[in-house]
């Protein structure tokens, strides 16, 4: 689950191998909110104001822009093309026509992973630039990975937080991206790092699952060193502005990513 940061905001203006217990896994009524409206079936109710400014109204056109970005990362992004390769590699070799799907979402979404349908939802509406996209792309591939590779189970809370971790950790917490959301400082950059990730992961685990901010800080707490250490397949820590994705890349080819 892809979420904007809220502080960010504000400044611009179990993969543990352990068994489900009872108070690790959800009902269906516990589980999830309605942040994809299109996909259950819903109409989107929109506001003639709204419309008339172009706030609203104009999803066609979002939706074309938003593929446009997807194709330009699945030919370009060197850490996408990656993540198509070790999917390839783990026997979820991704069509994306089939497994990538552009839709309207529910503010501040801006990306999912279903795993029913096995597809990387980008919300069109949200991750509006080539780098948003690849941003979503990038996480929401993590999902899919760990889904088949180790038959992830999003209804467990300390499935999804273990997840979510490894997501965090991999692709969003550069110190530079920490710095700017306000949970880093020049002073421990390794301590605030893991900071950055347990909120990320967090805010993630919120959006997907009914449950109180102690319940996830419980489950996150419980998976963290495992999943914060476990970097498969990307090997790093992207950093912000490096030759991080290009040199995992190159790098594929000796994990058998090809």
């Amino acid at each position: 689950m892809t979420v904007k940061n809220e502080k960010a905001e504000e400044k611009k203006k179990d993969e543990t191998g352990e068994k489900i217990s009872a108070d690790k896994s959800t009902d269906d009524q516990s589980w999830g909110y309605d942040m994809y409206p299109e996909r259950k079936g819903a109409k989107l109710h929109r506001s003639w104001f709204k419309t008339i400014f172009g706030a609203e109204g104009r999803e066609s056109l979002d939706n074309a822009k938003c593929e446009a970005n997807v194709y330009h990362c699945v030919k370009n992004s060197p850490i996408i093309k990656l993540m198509l390769a070790a999917l390839k590699s783990a026997g979820c070799e991704i069509d994306i026509r089939r497994h990538i799907s552009c839709e309207v979402c529910i503010q501040p979404v801006t990306g999912g992973y279903d795993p029913e349908l096995n597809q990387v939802i980008v919300c069109q509406n949200s991750a509006a630039s080539k780098r948003m996209v690849q941003g979503v792309l990038l996480h929401e591939m993590i999902h899919m990975f760990d889904y088949c590779r180790n038959k992830l189970d999003l209804k467990n809370i300390d499935h999804l937080a273990c997840t979510e971790i490894r997501a965090a950790s991999i692709g969003h917490c550069s110190f530079m991206g920490s710095l700017l959301q306000g949970f880093s400082s020049p002073i421990n950059i390794k301590a605030t790092h893991q900071i950055c990730v347990k909120n990320k992961a967090k805010m993630s685990v919120l959006a997907v699952h009914k449950v109180t901010p102690e319940k996830a800080e419980a489950a996150i707490e419980r998976v963290f060193t495992k999943c914060y250490n476990d970097l498969e397949p990307v090997g790093r820590r992207i950093r912000r502005s490096s030759d991080d994705m290009p040199r995992a890349y190159a790098e594929a080819y000796l994990y058998g990513y090809t």
